[in-house]
């Protein structure tokens, strides 16, 4: 379950509560795509704990309820550093959110974790996306509501398929500049 690796990569970075996990999702996080509640994340920290890949450890709070303060052990290290190093499939679906979280939370492990997560990606997004810029738009049509103008929908039908390409070609330029600075050793 990608949650589980979610949390484990934030754990990398230090201890942290259900809590903590929540905000991080929901501040710079966000941009990964991958959106849970907390009663989401509590449920997988109790299944983590129970596989011991996470411990906690209760912090007491004056004036405020006591939290449970998550840590990876030995175990969940490795089975994110076995997650990191797995091959990496990437989905028919372009910016999907399994690129990303893969991308950040074992692309942070090593240059050549990230490059070979990217270049896969990027290899699969040239296959698959040649082509694509001639819109699959019906030839003909034959309206089943009154309201529905053929004309009026294939312009619409073109500006959708056009905002998808261009997101695509914008994706894969991304894919080919991040390529570039991390085979180059440029960071930023």
């Amino acid at each position: 379950m990608q949650l589980d690796y979610v949390i484990l990569g934030a754990l990398s970075f230090g201890r942290c509560s259900g809590y903590d996990l929540r905000r991080m999702m929901e501040g710079g996080g966000r941009y990964l795509g991958y959106g849970v509640q907390l009663p989401q994340i509590y449920r997988r920290l109790g299944v983590l704990v129970e596989r011991g890949l996470v411990h906690f450890e209760v912090d007491q709070r004056a004036g405020g309820p006591d939290a449970k303060v998550y840590s990876m052990t030995e175990a969940g290290r490795q089975a994110l550093l076995e997650w990191a190093r797995s091959p990496f499939e990437p989905t028919p679906r372009p910016m999907d959110s399994d690129f990303k979280l893969r991308f950040f939370f074992a692309g942070q492990l090593g240059r050549d974790i990230a490059i070979d997560i990217v270049r896969t990606e990027l290899e699969y997004r040239l296959e698959h996306d040649r082509g694509s810029a001639e819109p699959p738009i019906p030839r003909t049509y034959d309206p089943q509501i009154p309201e529905l103008d053929p004309d009026w929908a294939r312009h619409i039908h073109t500006m959708a398929h056009e905002q998808g390409y261009a997101s695509t070609a914008a994706y894969i330029a991304w894919l080919q500049l991040t390529l570039v600075r991390l085979e180059s050793g440029r960071t930023c």
